[in-house]
């Protein structure tokens, strides 16, 4: 609904505390002291200025109190992708951690671009938010030298400096690999994503060691290279089956590729789980439909954003000690649905 202003009506553009402070005719210090709870004014005095406050429709001004007390309640989140439920399920759960500890949030998202990344990076600690949560498409060493909190989703670094909080990339691989084997698959394909190497390295390096134990090893020529999408595993899937050499089993490296690896086999009338079994990673909302029904490693993502939250806040509170650096590995958990057979 929108409301009209009539004749010489005016909409206050902000109520200061010198504002109250003149309605009421007392110091400037006195406001300030009742409305942030300190002592040095008594209770009816406080009640009277609250009472004021309220009624002028006074707002604490944020910025100004972050400059005295070096605190925002504010912080950065820079993602790669929200069009991927993975990472909209991370930023959900960051949302609600923050809102539970009255912080806002900058939400900023890359594109996978290296440059884009940079330029948010920057412009948020410009903002000076009290610390940032990054998942980067670049090299990390490059925010080696930031002073600011700051938090690594995946992509750990055994010499990196700063706290991370990630699932088991290798044995989240391993799982996936593994249940194909038990399965009776054989002839397994892998489908990564260009987007984020280190991660699909970790997960290959989990399905090495599955096909290890069945002694078997992992065939390069059906390891393909494609995009964390649906139309990029439907291309990677292509090429595969193209390559010509058997293949009974996919094993996409995130649930969108291996969705449009479930879109080519559709297309092409090969029978899931019968001739070919899928397997995804994440287990983001659209895997468990009833028409989908997708075998996939779950991720617990909002736990995950949750987590990744609560740290950085740990960290902002105790900025000025010395600490190790944390590593935070949560573990996966294979789905069995319907794109593989039965054991």
């Amino acid at each position: 609904m929108m409301n009209l202003i009539r004749d010489r009506e005016m909409i206050p553009i902000s109520i200061t505390i010198k504002d109250v402070a003149r309605e009421l005719g007392v110091s400037y210090s006195s406001i300030s002291r009742a409305l942030n709870g300190k002592e040095g004014v008594s209770k009816e005095t406080r009640d009277k200025i609250l009472e004021m406050a309220e009624k002028m429709g006074y707002q604490p001004n944020d910025l100004a109190r972050g400059l005295v007390n070096k605190i925002s309640k504010t912080v950065g989140v820079i993602v790669p992708d929200i069009n991927n439920p993975f990472f909209g399920e991370i930023v959900a759960g960051i949302t609600d951690a923050s809102s539970e500890n009255e912080y806002n949030i900058f939400l900023c998202v890359s594109g996978w671009s290296v440059k884009r990344e940079k330029e948010y990076f920057n412009t948020l600690i410009q903002k000076r938010v009290d610390g940032i949560i990054l998942k980067s498409v670049g090299d990390y060493n490059e925010y080696e030298n930031i002073k600011s909190p700051l938090m690594i989703i995946e992509r750990y670094d055994r010499n990196q400096k700063f706290d991370s909080v990630e699932v088991d990339n290798e044995f989240g691989g391993y799982l996936a690999t593994k249940h194909l084997l038990e399965c009776g698959y054989r002839k397994l394909g892998f489908i990564s994503g260009r987007e984020d190497d280190s991660a699909c390295k970790r997960r290959l390096r989990g399905a090495k060691k599955a096909l290890e134990e069945y002694g078997l090893s992992l065939n390069k020529d059906l390891v393909i290279e494609g995009s964390f999408s649906i139309e990029g595993g439907r291309a990677a899937a292509k090429q595969l089956f193209e390559k010509g050499l058997p293949i009974d089993a996919i094993f996409g490296m995130n649930d969108l590729i291996a969705l449009g690896a479930l879109q080519y086999c559709d297309e092409t009338g090969i029978s899931i789980p019968d001739e070919v079994g899928v397997v995804g990673f994440d287990n983001i909302s659209y895997a468990g439909l009833p028409q989908i029904r997708l075998t996939t490693v779950h991720q617990p993502k909002y736990e995950l954003g949750k987590m990744l939250f609560a740290t950085l806040l740990e960290e902002i509170h105790n900025k000025e000690e010395k600490k190790p650096t944390k590593k935070i590995i949560l573990n996966p958990e294979l789905k069995i649905r319907k794109t593989t057979r039965m054991k």
